[in-house]
């Protein structure tokens, strides 16, 4: 792996100018107050009508998966089966997660359910904010004393996106596994040990495991050993606690896939399984022919991530610049001193991985496509770039909009036969989507910021408006 960390003895101390960091800010002025609760005032203002609509609307439909969730902590609590029950009607939903899962929601059970439901929602955010923070990192920090507003003002236009919209709609637990996913692979010097939050994640839903592989052809290897003993031992610990639930998920509940997560060929099955279910009825046919669009999917999918990280580690160059303390280990293109450019190749690399997860998934919904965020991050960089800025407004904007659920109405009976045939493809909107996604970050992103090898890129002239300048 080439450049993965920098030298140690470069090291300055945070905020000196051997550090590279930031000049220390003396006493923060009332304006600086008055900022910072703007971008507060502006992240609330745009989630309130989304708490307001899925907290406060029919009881039977309010954060049905963290019912889940909840519902597998009292039966660890209880000793009772955890993958036998189901939630009260209508829903009747399994869980369907690993027992370490079920461990981890045990302290919801201490809460009433209306609490739960409010601070499950409030973590949501919390992950949307760090998750926000990692994909536009260079362009927050590009705007000085600006940068909380700007904050605010990206969070309250992710907290929009379909995807997102719909964690909060069901509860779900997708903002946490990109929150630490993100933060494992995209921070400068990590303070624990490179790979444990994914080993968590991974712990927590099998998914994030794409995640070990993109550190095993990366040559983060430490990371991957790192990762994989996490989960092992958490997993262990589960088995410890609730032994019979563990071998009975093991070595059953896991092996039936989609009959417990739902039904594959659902409009919200975004996935390359679910696409080809839509097309071909279930049988031997549709199993071979995902697997002959899945596998080349993987290589050429790995392998696009795998181009993207390499070639932020080129633009570092031998000797990458190591500012501030050092944790346990320092990737250096997550360095603010190696530039914007390899931070953004690096972060594709990861939202290519993250993508992955849910097209190689037999199952991928809808709110799974939360990886959209570093999508749009790694095109918009730190926002000097008109064609990548306006590539990731455009993924913004396509996915503000519940397409698929458009796609599927103009699909049923009773349309013109185009409507039909448009209605489809439609239908699979997401997913394509999403495979586009990683061509465009795989593909045209370093190729367009690996021309900065060697010579300037004419098309990217620096901006000169007031605090933005720098």
């Amino acid at each position: 792996m080439r450049a993965v960390s920098g030298a140690r003895d470069e090291v300055g101390r945070p905020g000196s100018a051997q550090a590279g960091g930031p000049p220390r800010r003396g006493r923060r002025s009332p304006l600086d107050a008055l900022i910072m609760l703007a971008g507060v005032a502006v992240a609330v203002a745009a989630a309130a009508p989304i708490v307001s609509r899925w907290l406060y609307n029919q009881p039977d439909q309010r954060l049905v998966d963290l019912e889940v969730y909840r519902e597998g902590g009292l039966a660890a609590l209880r000793g009772a089966p955890l993958y036998d029950f189901l939630t009260q009607p209508p829903q009747l939903l399994p869980f369907t997660y690993p027992p370490f899962a079920a461990v981890l929601a045990v302290p919801f059970t201490l809460l009433s359910w209306r609490a739960a439901q409010w601070a499950w929602t409030a973590l949501i955010y919390a992950a949307l904010v760090i998750a926000v923070w990692y994909a536009f990192r260079d362009l927050i920090r590009r705007t000085g004393r600006w940068a909380p507003l700007v904050l605010g003002v990206l969070v309250a236009a992710m907290a929009w996106l379909d995807p997102v919209r719909d964690q909060v709609r069901f509860g779900q637990v997708g903002l946490f596994l990109l929150a630490m996913c993100l933060a494992d692979c995209c921070t400068r010097s990590a303070r624990w040990p490179r790979g444990l939050l994914v080993g968590l994640a991974l712990a927590i839903k099998l998914v994030p495991g794409v995640f070990l592989i993109w550190f095993l052809i990366t040559g983060r290897r430490d990371a991957f050993v790192n990762a994989l003993v996490t989960a092992v031992v958490a997993t262990l610990g589960a088995f410890a606690v609730l032994p019979h639930d563990s071998a009975g998920y093991w070595f059953g509940a896991l092996l039936q896939g989609g009959d417990r997560t739902g039904a594959v060929d659902g409009t919200t099955n975004q996935a390359i399984n679910g696409i080809v279910a839509r097309l071909i009825d279930q049988g031997p046919a549709r199993t071979a022919v995902w697997l002959v669009l899945a596998l080349p999917m993987a290589y050429f999918g790995f392998l696009l991530a795998r181009r993207a990280t390499y070639t932020a580690d080129v633009l570092v160059g031998p000797r990458p610049a190591v500012t501030g303390r050092i944790g346990t280990d320092h990737w250096a293109a997550a360095d603010p001193r190696s530039g914007a450019s390899a931070y953004s190749l690096l972060l594709a690399g990861v939202a290519i991985t993250g993508l992955l997860s849910v097209l190689l998934s037999p199952v991928g919904w809808i709110h799974h496509l939360v990886w959209m965020i570093p999508v749009a991050g790694a095109l918009v960089g730190d926002g000097r770039d008109t064609r990548r800025c306006l590539s990731g407004l455009a993924i913004w904007i396509f996915f503000l909009f519940p397409l698929p659920w458009w796609g599927a109405h103009l699909s049923g009976r009773g349309h013109a036969p185009i409507a039909r045939v448009w209605g489809s493809l439609e239908r699979d909107a997401f997913g394509l989507a999403a495979i586009a996604a990683v061509l465009v970050l795989g593909i045209w992103l370093p190729n367009r910021l690996g021309r900065q090898i060697g010579r300037e890129d004419p098309s990217q002239r620096a901006a000169e408006v007031g605090t933005l300048a720098t």
